[in-house]
């Protein structure tokens, strides 16, 4: 792996470490888990609309982290 990879990595892990737990965990279960919005919802005890909320927040944090902008504070809690 070069330095550039590395780098790369720690960004997302970081960015990841960021969010809220349960953002974190629908993200998760999403990407790496591949779990569906709807099975998300079973096994966290929500609903659907929730993951939906949940996962447009994670993406939006990460996105915005990437880009090398930090999150305001009222961000880091929405």
């Amino acid at each position: 792996m070069s330095d550039s990879d590395h780098e790369a990595r720690r960004k997302i892990e970081d960015a990841l470490a960021n969010l809220p737990w349960t953002q974190r965990e629908m993200f998760r279960l999403h990407a790496a888990d591949r779990y569906s919005y709807a099975e998300i919802a079973w096994l966290l005890r929500t609903n659907v609309r929730t993951v939906e909320r949940q996962m447009a927040r994670a993406i939006y944090k990460l996105a915005k982290q990437m880009e090398g902008r930090p999150l305001s504070w009222w961000e880091r809690w929405f």
